[in-house]
């Protein structure tokens, strides 16, 4: 990869009236995933919110050792994906950033991520405790009756001494995987 591949746009200040209705942000649309060159997560969120669309680019906090040292940094948690709300009948702006190389769906067709496996994810984020990727899973799914995390379906795994709840989307077959305590859960219905 040279280092034209990804367009990191560094800093900008974007004055825009709130009342426009051209604005990319102007009304709700549905979430799309962005597959991505690799390692070009970072630059394309930063380009899509300096063109003004909603997006979405979980991290997790990860441990790195090298030679001399161990570093902390941010990883995407999906690797590869960046999920921006936009119209999908103006989706050559999004497109045309550097870096960005389709978007997720069905021959030239851009499919849908429901918002409530994205507010899953924003949910795991927001609560403070360790996420981390998880291999995609399908089984009896659970609710989170109790804790930080209250609301919240997934299916549930015990992996060595610690119970995960794991929360996935379903369109990348992909999952993040949470530690939770047993009693917080129940039955979905």
């Amino acid at each position: 990869m040279t280092a034209n591949d990804c367009l990191m746009v560094t800093s900008s200040i974007v004055l825009t009236d709130s009342n426009n209705s051209a604005s990319p942000k102007a009304t709700q649309h549905a979430w799309y995933a962005i597959r991505t060159k690799s390692k070009c997560e970072t630059a394309i969120a930063a380009s899509l919110d300096y063109k003004g669309y909603d997006h979405f680019l979980p991290l997790y906090a990860a441990s790195r050792r090298w030679s001399d040292r161990t570093v902390q940094t941010k990883l995407p948690l999906f690797p590869g994906y960046v999920f921006c709300r936009m119209d999908t009948k103006q989706r050559v702006p999004v497109l045309s950033i550097p870096g960005v190389v389709s978007i997720v769906g069905f021959g030239n067709t851009p499919a849908p991520i429901p918002d409530s496996e994205i507010d899953a994810v924003q949910s795991v984020l927001e609560s403070g405790l360790v996420a981390e990727p998880y291999p995609f899973i399908e089984g009896q799914r659970v609710r989170m009756s109790k804790g930080l995390l209250t609301g919240l379906q997934g299916v549930v795994v015990k992996q060595k001494s610690a119970w995960r709840l794991v929360v996935s989307l379903t369109m990348l077959q992909r999952s993040v995987a949470v530690e939770i305590d047993r009693d917080w859960i129940t039955v979905a219905e």
